[in-house]
């Protein structure tokens, strides 16, 4: 008589889109660094806030999470980053800011990926992704009004867009080039204070591509980051660009 196969693993299951989001995102703030060796993460509860999901959403996300050997589980203390000899040490990196054609590399950079970004953020957003955008684009509106550009809420905003994309190597390729993202951000806000102004229509760009997403205008929201992105760079640059020919 031939034998029954045997049942497949849970783990071997493929996981809801749900579980598959908390998952890479938790992996990419961990391999980004923003979760520190040995440091705990956040609780059950806290993550389900955040992410908008189930408690057993995020309780199968963790479990993926210690699958990838990048964190582990104390008894009644909660969950836990591995340190360097974990999976996590293989975080993705890049050589820091050491001149200013490294900036406009980075430039370069974000002008490929972001418009992507805005693209799948459109379309695959939840509510709770659009309210993380639209609190780091009043931030931007609160600090424009009072005359001052701020990196944080700049760099926020742009990265709840790469979280709402939902795409792992998106979102850590831009985690891993935070460092790098707000050198240009700072000496774009620097520009923006002087004679010349800009402050309001960036804003205006901000909430350009903030609408395109609420409404889930894909080819909107790509065209928009694009259009935010390359003016960035030209303000910034004007026109000075570095040849950067081998």
């Amino acid at each position: 008589m031939a034998r029954s196969p045997s049942p497949t693993p849970a783990s071997a299951s493929p996981p809801s889109p749900m579980v598959q989001r908390v998952h890479h995102q938790l992996r990419a703030r961990i391999t980004a660094g923003e979760y520190a060796a040995h440091s705990r993460l956040p609780g059950e509860h806290d993550l389900s806030a955040q992410f908008g999901v189930s408690r057993p959403v995020v309780r199968e996300a963790l479990r993926r999470l210690r699958d990838d050997g990048l964190v582990f589980s104390r008894q009644g203390a909660g969950t836990f980053v591995r340190g360097p000899e974990g999976e996590g040490s293989k975080a993705l990196s890049y050589a820091p800011v050491g001149t200013i054609a490294d900036v406009q590399r980075c430039y370069e950079f974000r002008l490929e990926v972001e418009p992507a970004n805005a693209f799948y953020a459109a379309q695959r957003r939840n509510d709770t992704a659009l309210q993380t955008i639209g609190q780091a684009l009043d931030l931007l509106r609160d600090s424009t009004y009072a005359h001052r550009h701020r990196e944080d809420a700049d760099y926020a905003f742009h990265i709840a867009i790469a979280e709402a994309a939902n795409n792992y190597f998106f979102l850590s390729s831009m985690q891993a080039l935070k460092e790098h993202i707000a050198v240009g951000m700072k000496l774009h806000g620097l520009s923006l204070l002087g004679p010349a102004g800009g402050l309001a229509g960036v804003l205006e760009e901000h909430t350009t591509i903030f609408t395109a997403i609420r409404d889930r205008d894909s080819d909107a929201a790509r065209e928009a980051m694009r259009v935010h992105i390359r003016g960035s760079y030209d303000r910034l640059f004007e026109g000075r660009v570095l040849d950067l020919a081998l």
